[in-house]
């Protein structure tokens, strides 16, 4: 599988242009075209608030949010400028998470931005990105509010947990994986049984990628004091991993999100950026 359609949300958040630029730098190096999403989040107004806020504080907000959209796209326009990228600009409007999620259905990776629990700014919203991740069925590429990452997949960290979401995971990543110079797939306390890792973990997955013309090697771990993300990303640094890759745990019912400890610990804690898949 090639790269063709990348999308990446672009909010009002100051970690946004770094996110942008390993946008385009991967729609370059692979050659596939580029879509920046701008979402300007509409929320509802009771007329009982309406009354109380007065028609001046509501027109000074709405002027707000729609001046920080024409501020994302104009840094929008001059960073694929300035790489020399012809991309697609995209602004709607209304619930954010809504229309992320349906854009993303219509994209190979869509890269979005770590929660900041700190800051709400225009364009974001609180749920993402687990709902995206949980909801949107396509691979998701997260990248930190913090540090600078503008190339990735030089050096990639696999979780391999022998699981439906680690095999959705690495066949996603695999047009990364391909041009990576190395590949170390970590299995994490591995089971073993027909239902586990097999006689050695991670060897399988390994062999299956040598097949995809993927420079690979397994290891395994066993912790027991130190939790799994915690070990993962330990192990990415030590590593000097560009990439995490790892299948994204949980369910959405009636809108409420239950994420795995795993995904919610690394959503939270994440220091390189993440490709996660459900």
């Amino acid at each position: 599988m090639a790269l063709k359609d990348l999308l990446v949300h672009i909010d009002s958040s100051p970690s946004c242009p770094g996110r942008l630029d390993l946008a385009i730098n991967l729609a370059q190096s692979h050659d596939t075209h580029l879509t920046g999403l701008y979402v300007i989040g509409l929320a509802p107004i009771h007329q009982f608030a309406e009354a109380d806020l007065g028609p001046e504080l509501i027109e000074a907000h709405d002027h707000y949010i729609r001046q920080a959209a024409e501020d994302a796209a104009s840094m929008f326009a001059s960073h694929v400028e300035r790489a020399g990228l012809a991309a697609e600009w995209r602004c709607v409007e209304g619930n954010v998470s809504d229309l992320v999620a349906l854009n993303a259905r219509y994209a190979d990776f869509t890269i979005l931005g770590q929660r900041n629990p700190e800051r709400l700014d225009p364009g974001t919203a609180p749920e993402l990105p687990g709902i995206i991740i949980l909801d949107v069925g396509r691979p998701v590429l997260l990248v930190p509010h913090q540090g600078s990452f503008e190339a990735i997949g030089k050096r990639v960290l696999v979780a391999w947990n022998a699981s439906r979401g680690a095999a959705r995971a690495v066949n996603d990543a695999l047009p990364i994986l391909q041009r990576a110079d190395q590949v170390l797939i970590l299995a994490v306390n591995p089971m073993s049984g027909i239902t586990g890792h097999g006689d050695i973990p991670g060897a399988d997955i390994a062999l299956h990628l040598s097949r995809h013309g993927v420079n690979a090697e397994a290891e395994e771990i066993d912790v027991e004091k130190v939790s799994i993300g915690d070990m993962l990303l330990s192990r990415a640094a030590d590593f000097e991993a560009d990439l995490l890759v790892t299948g994204a745990f949980g369910r959405s019912r009636l809108r409420e999100l239950v994420l795995g400890g795993v995904t919610r610990y690394l959503l939270g804690h994440m220091t390189i950026p993440v490709l996660m898949s459900r």
